[in-house]
């Protein structure tokens, strides 16, 4: 029989499902998060969760080893335990049950995070690679995946289960659905609607989606399900080996590169945020470092050599 905590927190992640539109990733990510607290301090009653027992549980975290590696957890992740409970206690206060209000939780201070981006010379021959390594259609997908992952700032969630309707070639502009279900609009490059339209006139099957697998070991209904994002994520860890490049590249890079593009040619903060679908401009700010390093070149351009 379930404890008095363990009801509370399934009626939480019903309550995230359904009233809040949550992705079942996010669901069992909180359901792992607030499992594990549960487990840890034995099932208390929510009233009995108090300051103390917080506190105890974030130095079981600081502590505790991650896996089989024998690595500490990382602060970032701890930090996503306590993001998970603090919403708990929210959904709690809200629905007037007794416990530690959520406030009094605060976050671990973490170390800033260096996103990883693409140099102009490594786009560039990234986006070469597809014309150059493969060809027919396989290779015009290709290339309109890298561009479109460029020109958009999409997840390859995202860019995974695109349908050919919803991308407006004469607009240069088209909705997703983001994390939360959120709706954004996303615009295209001129590079990408060209590489979009060369590669859709090759297509010769009746699949709704943008980008399939074109396999032709399959036939009939599995051809025309999407790529699936983990296949996006091997061909473009591929093309970036073809290109020479050392460092890791996922789709996510070249999210990473399309916001450093962005702040890199003046654009603010908040449209970058707005373009990516970040909840918060908080999230928005682990690119910083661009600006920085941009005012780095102009002072170097405009004063360091006055004062020589």
């Amino acid at each position: 029989m379930p404890t008095e905590l363990e009801k509370r927190i399934t009626d939480f992640l019903e309550y995230l499902e359904v009233d809040r539109g949550r992705s079942p990733r996010t669901i069992a990510n909180y359901d792992f998060y607030l499992r594990r607290f549960a487990k840890w301090a034995k099932q208390p009653k929510p009233s009995l969760i108090t300051r103390e027992l917080v506190h105890r549980y974030r130095l079981w975290l600081n502590r505790a080893l991650a896996g089989r590696e024998e690595e500490l957890i990382k602060k970032s992740t701890q930090n996503y335990h306590l993001v998970a409970l603090r919403s708990f206690l929210k959904y709690l206060s809200r629905h007037d049950i007794k416990s530690l209000p959520a406030e009094q939780i605060e976050l671990t201070k973490a170390p800033s995070r260096i996103v990883a981006f693409l140099e102009t010379d490594e786009l560039a021959r990234i986006l070469a690679v597809p014309s150059r390594e493969s060809e027919g259609v396989i290779a015009l997908r290709d290339k309109a995946i890298l561009e479109l992952l460029f020109s958009t700032g999409l997840r390859v969630s995202e860019l995974a289960y695109l349908k050919i309707d919803g991308i407006n070639l004469k607009r240069d502009e088209f909705s997703v659905r983001g994390k939360g279900d959120k709706a954004r609009v996303v615009f295209l490059s001129d590079a990408a609607k060209e590489a979009i339209k060369v590669y859709l006139t090759t297509r010769r099957d009746t699949s709704l989606f943008l980008f399939i697998s074109h396999d032709r070991a399959k036939r009939g209904r599995e051809e025309s399900g999407p790529l699936s994002p983990r296949s996006i994520q091997r061909l473009v860890e591929r093309y970036a080996k073809v290109a020479g490049i050392t460092k890791r590249i996922t789709p996510h890079t070249l999210r990473h590169t399309f916001a450093t593009d962005l702040l890199m040619n003046g654009a603010d903060i908040r449209s970058v945020q707005s373009m990516l679908g970040h909840a918060s401009i908080l999230t928005t700010q682990v690119y910083t470092h661009v600006t920085n390093q941009h005012l780095k070149e102009v002072h170097k351009k405009f004063h360091a050599k006055k004062s020589a």
